[in-house]
């Protein structure tokens, strides 16, 4: 099978990086995954090189999208900053560029996700839309009239380090009181521990699942008692759920999107989280009386999100 409108979507991921060949439909036609080498620039690239070669085995290829983690350049080929994998000012894509002779273009890997869910997932048919990835932290991506907003230098829709409480809790980030630090799976992960050493008697399913002591507590065994329903932990979905309805009224008060989408491996508990969300979105919204409320859906396009949004903004830059 050849055509020139398949393109190749890299997903860096911290675990794991994937490829796949994604054609003009957003279907993914074929994928390679690899372990991400611990923190070596060089051998990232190398997996990633290595992968490309092996897909470009079967498909004929236009273009190459990376989604990465970090902080891309507005011209799209250098990663300014990357924590997880030592990148710093790394002309990521001229350098896979060189080594496969394909145009290669780089994306924020939120970004790329909500672009998929954008054009081919839970939010098709939409022009504006909110995408939030609640994961260990929370990454985001934002699209108003077609178009995915990436800011004047390339580092818009961070909306994970939006500040919810100041001088809140202390993030990774290096400031305090980021909206991830209240709404994502460390978040839900501190929620057990803190209703475990609160109140062990009452947190005692969590407990029980993990190693029964509060530093044994994860997000992993809070999600688990919530859905044997246990107070205790849909407790902790509620409070983070709160926090995660506050943050989307305010987004739609500065962006006023068309329908939010929650996505990541938080927001796999469905209703367990989806429920919370929506009452506090609702009860924060300004003017919620007078104005369209705008529906919260679940993603739909799971972990191939990244390499299906890489591949299609890849496709679309080299025809523009």
């Amino acid at each position: 099978m050849v055509s020139m409108g398949i393109a190749i979507g890299v997903d860096v991921g911290g675990t794991k990086i994937a490829v796949g060949a994604v054609n003009e439909a957003g279907e993914l036609l074929t994928m390679v995954s690899s372990p991400t080498p611990a923190a070596d620039p060089q051998s990232v690239l190398d997996t990633i090189v290595n992968a490309i070669t092996k897909v470009r085995e079967q498909y004929e290829v236009s273009a190459v999208g990376v989604g990465a983690p970090g902080f891309i350049d507005a011209s799209r080929k250098v990663i300014r900053f990357s924590p997880n994998i030592s990148w710093e000012n790394e002309p990521l894509a001229d350098r896979i560029s060189e080594a496969t002779g394909l145009p290669v273009f780089l994306e924020n890997d939120a970004n790329s996700a909500a672009w998929a869910e954008y054009k081919f997932g839970a939010a098709r048919g939409a022009q504006s839309v909110a995408v939030i990835t609640v994961g260990t932290g929370i990454g985001g991506g934002i699209v108003i009239d077609g178009k995915l907003v990436r800011g004047a230098y390339g580092f818009g829709g961070e909306i994970g380090h939006m500040n919810m409480v100041p001088d809140g809790r202390v993030c990774g980030c290096g400031e305090q009181g980021c909206w991830e630090m209240y709404s994502s799976g460390s978040a839900l992960k501190q929620a057990g521990k803190d209703v475990a050493a609160r109140d062990p008697e009452y947190a005692k399913q969590i407990l029980a699942l993990g190693d029964g002591t509060v530093e044994g507590v994860s997000g992993r065994h809070v999600t688990q008692a919530a859905r044997a329903g246990d107070p205790a932990a849909l407790d902790c979905y509620g409070e983070i759920g709160k926090w995660l309805g506050q943050g989307m009224a305010d987004l739609a008060a500065l962006l006023d999107p068309e329908v939010f989408i929650l996505a990541g491996g938080v927001s796999e508990a469905g209703n367990i989280l989806l429920e919370p969300a929506v009452e506090q979105f609702e009860s924060r919204l300004t003017a919620c009386k007078y104005r369209h409320v705008a529906p919260v859906r679940l993603a739909e396009l799971g972990n191939e999100a990244g390499i299906i949004g890489a591949a299609d903004l890849a496709r679309m830059e080299l025809q523009s």
